[in-house]
């Protein structure tokens, strides 16, 4: 099985989101974001790094970086002269979660599924072409398969990202525009390809990958409906050899606290 604290943590195929507006100051505010993206790859990063990803003049990235480190947002080694992410950004990515209405309403029955089974369990939602996994509770035996590997995965690599194009237009259509990359040995990876995967949900109501995101590994999806479109999934993930035995058990379970989840929700 591939090592996962090896891959990379961002999903690299995501997409460069528009700045929109051209004026100077939404200019400026974009490039020092473009700042922190460069981040998502790399732990630590140098002036002449920043420089040249963003291809932009050296006094010009240092400039951007010392605003973002008086603000928090980065920080600078001592000993090294070298960029990382601040303090500010995990204050503020806590306070994100701590606020979200879906996770808070979720939390009780994921760890349900995760008393019940025994498997890490997830609960995803759409970001454009890619899904994000914004609660992840590791399996009860402590064997930690993904750790802190990251939350963002491209929709067609997952089974969560299979569940909720089904049933989202909107998370089917950004699929469909970014393309279908590969990314191990089993990724969907033509457009006829995907439309077939989402048929099969619709009819049968749940979504798996098997060797899709992670050679090796398998997972069983349901969407979390509310008033007839999927906001989230909640998953199950794996070692294929202990997931494909038990895909008719996982199954009921993970729709119950799907429904759960949505009458939380909705209510």
């Amino acid at each position: 099985m591939t090592t996962l604290a090896q891959e990379q943590v961002w999903c690299s195929s995501t997409p460069k989101r528009s700045h929109g507006d051209d004026t100077a100051g939404v200019k400026s505010v974009g490039s020092a974001l473009d700042v922190l993206e460069c981040f998502a790859t790399d732990g630590e990063l140098g002036v002449s790094d920043i420089a040249r990803r963003l291809g932009v003049a050296k006094s010009t990235a240092h400039r951007l970086l010392q605003t973002l480190t008086s603000r928090g947002f980065v920080e600078q080694r001592p000993d090294t002269g070298l960029y990382r992410l601040g303090i500010h950004l995990y204050e503020l990515g806590e306070l994100a979660l701590a606020r979200n209405a879906l996770r808070h309403h979720a939390l009780p029955h994921l760890r349900q599924v995760v008393a019940t089974t025994g498997l890490t369990t997830n609960l995803s939602v759409s970001d454009g072409p890619d899904i994000v996994f914004i609660e992840r509770i590791e399996n009860s035996d402590g064997v930690r398969m993904l750790g802190n590997f990251g939350r963002r995965l491209p929709a067609h690599t997952t089974s969560s990202g299979k569940a909720i194009a089904a049933f989202d237009p909107a998370a089917d259509l950004a699929r469909r525009r970014a393309g279908f990359p590969p990314r191990v040995s089993r990724t969907v990876r033509t457009e006829a390809d995907w439309v077939r995967c989402l048929e099969g949900v619709r009819r049968v109501g749940f979504a798996s990958s098997t060797s899709e995101s992670f050679d090796g590994a398998s997972s069983v999806a349901v969407p979390v409906v509310v008033h007839r479109r999927a906001v989230a999934a909640i998953s199950v993930f794996g070692p294929t050899e202990v997931i494909a035995p038990r895909v008719d058990r996982l199954v009921p379970v993970l729709t119950a606290a799907a429904r759960r989840i949505s009458l939380a929700h909705a209510g």
